[in-house]
């Protein structure tokens, strides 16, 4: 990673992805990876996705259909945690061979457009000095960003704060500012930061208690005037619906690994308008650009460029908006070269 990105829970160097290929009979490809965290879940999960390759070989290259397979197939382990990174990884990976056999980019094959898509800019911003933080936000802005998120959740809230307004102080008045505390703080602890927050300019704070936590999040949600925003950790809709109805906050994100690829973002975003909230992704920018193109309420992309090395084109960004690609399926396409020169062994 070009900027390491040090978070409350841990600082992370390297992006470990899982690489996952469908081949249909007719040849088409599709494409898809799976952020892993951990060199060794990546290692892990290749067996597990060899053996569900084999369980789907022969079987018509229906999205939905498919859905309902993989999810029998995960029926008594459960499709959590890694198990769900390998079934939306795959999920993922049908839909861009079924959109590429139809000649279409993903995100018009699901009805949408093709207009950019707002993004913010998520390379880097970790745990770092309030003047440090300050300078890589203002090369953040590169590329016309006019948003940028910031990792908070450091031992003492004063300097939490002192690099907030350090931040703030540089970036121009209209660039919005996201802050993250990646679930570091108390509900006691959240409920005094937040509101301290209040009058920071901040536009939205995330995650600041335990993700499932969401009884306390929503009084957290009430007592805050600015936005709460969640859900990179919703695995599947029954999370997502607790907590929209607990209202446990006031924007989501979706995370595609953990929602369920495309088919389960396309019915969370369904959930989502029901109960009026804006969406938002979380990583995965090369896919997520097409499935908020077609979710009604988009709201922001999370931007990372970690997969860029990999990519034979990466996805493009201009004036802070990212450029949904024009070509067939969802516009991964792995540079072998770079790929070999990265493996894990």
């Amino acid at each position: 990673m070009k900027r390491p990105l040090g978070t409350s829970a841990k600082s992370i160097d390297d992006a470990c992805l899982l690489l996952v290929d469908l081949l249909t009979e007719d040849g088409v490809g599709g494409h898809a990876y799976a952020f892993c965290y951990q060199p060794s879940i990546a290692r892990a999960l290749v067996p597990i996705v060899a053996e569900l390759g084999t369980h789907l070989t022969g079987k018509p290259l229906v999205p939905l259909n498919l859905a309902q397979e993989i999810s029998r197939y995960f029926r008594l382990p459960g499709a959590a945690g890694p198990l769900a990174m390998v079934a939306s990884s795959v999920d993922t990976a049908v839909w861009d061979a079924v959109s590429k056999t139809a000649g279409l980019p993903l995100a018009t094959y699901l009805g949408a457009g093709l207009g950019p898509v707002p993004a913010y800019n998520s390379n880097g911003l970790g745990l770092m000095s309030p003047e440090a933080a300050a300078d890589e936000a203002e090369a953040l802005l590169q590329g016309g960003f006019k948003a940028v998120k910031l990792r908070l959740g450091r031992s003492h809230f004063e300097d939490d704060l002192a690099t907030v307004r350090a931040v703030r102080r540089r970036l121009p008045g209209p660039v919005r500012l996201m802050v993250d505390f990646n679930q570091a703080l108390t509900f006691s602890d959240a409920m005094r930061h937040a509101l301290a927050l209040d009058d920071e300019g901040v536009y939205w704070i995330e995650e600041p208690i335990r993700h499932d936590d969401y009884r306390h999040m929503a009084l957290i949600a009430q007592a805050a005037r600015t936005p709460i925003q969640i859900g990179e950790n919703f695995t599947g809709l029954p999370p997502m619906a607790a907590a929209l109805e607990a209202g446990a906050s006031d924007y989501v994100m979706f995370d595609l690994d953990r929602i369920g690829g495309v088919t389960g973002w396309q019915r969370a975003a369904g959930l989502a308008a029901a109960y009026n909230r804006e969406v938002s992704s979380h990583l995965f920018p090369e896919v997520s650009a097409h499935l908020l193109a077609a979710t009604p309420g988009r709201h922001w992309l999370e931007y990372v460029n970690w997969a860029d090395p990999i990519l034979q084109e990466p996805l493009r960004i201009e004036n802070g908006m990212a450029i949904v690609p024009t070509r067939p399926g969802n516009g991964i396409a792995w540079n072998d070269d770079v790929v070999a020169k990265y493996r894990l062994t």
